[in-house]
């Protein structure tokens, strides 16, 4: 263990603070116990590197720190206070003293914590880590639900009658087999089904997919997606409760007509004729609803995916809170369930980098929808899209979330947002530059999106980041 000052300014060029980075300035003293905190925080996150004497924001200036003069001694408290070793290192760097810890990362299903607190960082706070992040954490090295059995001791013929084998092949746009042993080989390759003793076991994740009946599979029949249609705005007055009866994959196209066919026709006009549109177009039902088969916590039982339809909006939500923060749903992707995702993609209902969120957000734009609303609540995600709504009748937060969310989509694509993108977005003409900088302005100062160019002092060619570029 030896850290170079050419390896603190290899650390200090990051574009930002990461997972195994963290930088604090710590010029005279830095509190006792908010070191216990951020070393039990990146332990948890998988270890990293805790750099103290060093400016937290860009250029990320070294200005040396007076703390911890005896390091020997605070490892030693470390160790009383947390529970595992932290190595910390006294680095001559030219600008000053920087004090780099060391901080390991937890054991395999362990989650580590401080006075029952278990600890992680969210942007520029310490917050306790979800029900859900704790779970997945204890549940590591387990076998997963998804490739236990729902079914053993079965014959071929009764695979063939449970699975709906012809579209699973339709799906992969192969051919079907000419022979029984052909169908069940391609499920075994795929890991699907498998073969042991001359009987064969269907996986929950081969049920769950390509069931032509859920029900006909206990374990599985409360992971069927759920459509809620109500008469009005609210939830008082249900027209409409029905459970989904087929897998994920083979039911798919199916779920998402069925939805189509329930939400209200809203009017436009376009070249001056009125023509009736669904509420919400097809492609945003389309990779919501793949997005909250795929995303769910299949650890939560008797809880399913809901499409809940209301005259003037609709909300699709699954178990589980997110992996991702939901402010970094357009540029960050993370799997909850790997081989779902995988064979989802393959089967080309969804694509596992993240694309969904971001067609979403454009169809919100092209078509003058509200910007998708992501929420995290008690063990459960959810999204709502609201109906075409007219830039005068959008609350301040509805603006605010809209130019977030055309910021982060500008600069996925490579391009940063300026007043007259955000403009175009509202279907404002020139002389509402104030409005869009108005926004802009609420959107700052809400901490969601920057300046690329701090310095400047022209706001007529400015053009913006998301916080966290």
């Amino acid at each position: 263990m030896s850290t170079t000052p050419e390896q603190i300014n290899l650390w200090r060029q990051s574009p930002s603070e990461h997972q195994q980075l963290e930088f604090k300035e710590a010029k005279t003293q830095f509190d006792n116990r908010k070191l216990y905190e951020y070393c039990v925080a990146l332990a948890n996150e998988g270890g990293g590197f805790l750099l103290l004497g060093i400016a937290d924001k860009p250029p990320r200036q070294v200005v040396g720190t007076q703390a911890f003069n005896n390091p020997v001694a605070m490892a030693e408290k470390l160790f009383q206070s947390v529970g595992f070793r932290v190595d910390i290192e006294e680095v001559a760097h030219p600008d000053g003293r920087v004090l780099v810890f060391h901080i390991p990362s937890r054991p395999r299903g362990t989650a580590y914590h401080l006075d029952g607190k278990y600890l992680m960082r969210s942007g520029e706070e310490l917050v306790p880590m979800s029900e859900d992040q704790l779970r997945k954490i204890f549940a590591e090295g387990e076998p997963d639900w998804l490739e236990e059995y729902s079914k053993t001791g079965l014959d071929a013929q009764q695979v063939v009658e449970l699975l709906d084998t012809q579209t699973f092949f339709e799906l992969l746009k192969l051919p079907y087999p000419t022979s029984r042993a052909g169908v069940m080989d391609r499920l075994s390759r795929e890991r699907l089904v498998d073969e042991a003793n001359g009987t064969y076991a269907i996986r929950r994740l081969g049920g769950l997919l390509l069931a032509k009946r859920l029900d006909d599979f206990p374990d599985l029949a409360r992971k069927a997606a759920r459509v809620v249609v109500y008469t009005g705005a609210s939830k008082l007055e249900t027209r409409l409760d029905q459970t989904g009866a087929k897998g994920y994959a083979v039911g798919f196209q199916g779920l998402v007509q069925f939805v189509m066919n329930q939400l209200p026709q809203n009017e436009v006009i376009e070249d001056a004729l009125r023509k009736e549109s669904k509420l919400v177009p097809e492609v945003v039902i389309r990779e919501l609803v793949a997005n909250a088969l795929i995303h769910q916590d299949m650890m939560i039982g008797g809880a399913s995916v809901m499409v809940e339809i209301y005259s003037n909006r609709v909300e699709i939500s699954n178990p589980g809170e997110p992996i991702v923060p939901i402010e970094r749903f357009i540029d960050g992707y993370q799997s909850r369930n790997e081989r779902l995702a995988d064979l989802m993609r393959r089967f080309h209902i969804c694509e596992e980098k993240s694309s969904g969120v971001d067609r979403v957000v454009e169809a919100a734009e092209v078509y003058q929808l509200p910007a998708p609303d992501f929420r995290s609540g008690y063990k459960r995600t959810t999204v709502i899209i609201s109906g075409p709504k007219p830039f005068d009748e959008m609350d301040r937060q509805e603006r605010i979330r809209a130019c977030y969310q055309h910021c982060c989509l500008r600069y996925v694509i490579g391009e940063k947002m300026s007043n007259q993108s955000l403009r175009e977005r509202f279907k404002l003409p020139e002389e509402k530059a104030e409005a869009a900088s108005r926004i802009i302005r609420d959107a700052t100062d809400a901490g969601l999106v920057k300046s690329d160019n701090p310095e400047a002092t022209s706001k007529r060619y400015a053009r913006y980041v998301p916080f966290w570029a």
